[in-house]
């Protein structure tokens, strides 16, 4: 293995991809300190611009050099080091990582835990991550030309209906030992 080990996790909202990147980098720091978690998002750049998230979601609507300014900063960032890349694309904008991971589960378990984390209806949440799935391909269709439903070509999916967060997590670093 290289010097630097880069851990690329995807996955739609509500599959623990933030959770999981993190017990994922706090387990490997024994072995490799320094490593980083890497989750720059809308709600990083949202923060930074002083703004609200909602109101940085609707200004990328209609302008895509957010979704690049967040995009390239987060790869700007992985590149410096040891890290793990937790984003929505991180497996197909990460070219060099040594591990491609894509976290899955149905609409209706995303929906259930996105209701519980943040004190919707299920109905609620249901119909959001319809629409937000949605707008998100479309989004990176038209960025990227990047299907975010064709994975096909990562290293590890994990469906992680029947798995917590922790589990999740010890599958991704037995396959990490794996590398080496």
């Amino acid at each position: 293995m290289s010097n630097k080990l880069r851990i690329a996790i995807s996955g739609k909202s509500g599959c623990g991809n933030t959770t999981v990147s993190n017990l994922v980098k706090e387990e490997l720091q024994k072995d490799w300190p320094g490593i980083e978690l890497i989750n720059y998002t809308f709600h990083s750049m949202a923060d930074e611009m002083e703004i609200d998230f909602s109101e940085l979601c609707a200004l990328a609507e209609h302008d895509d050099r957010y979704d690049r300014m967040v995009d390239t900063r987060q790869v700007e960032m992985a590149r410096g080091g040891s890290c793990v890349l937790a984003s929505r694309l991180a497996v197909w904008l990460l070219e060099e990582a040594n591990l491609k991971v894509f976290l899955t589960a149905p609409v209706e378990v995303r929906a259930r835990r996105i209701a519980n984390r943040e004190g919707k209806s299920f109905d609620t949440a249901l119909r959001e991550t319809l629409e937000r799935d949605k707008r998100d391909r479309k989004r990176y269709m038209r960025l990227y030309n990047i299907d975010n439903n064709d994975f096909s070509f990562v290293d590890l999916v994990i469906d992680t209906e029947n798995y917590n967060q922790k589990e999740v997590a010890d599958i991704i670093l037995k396959r990490t030992k794996d590398l080496g």
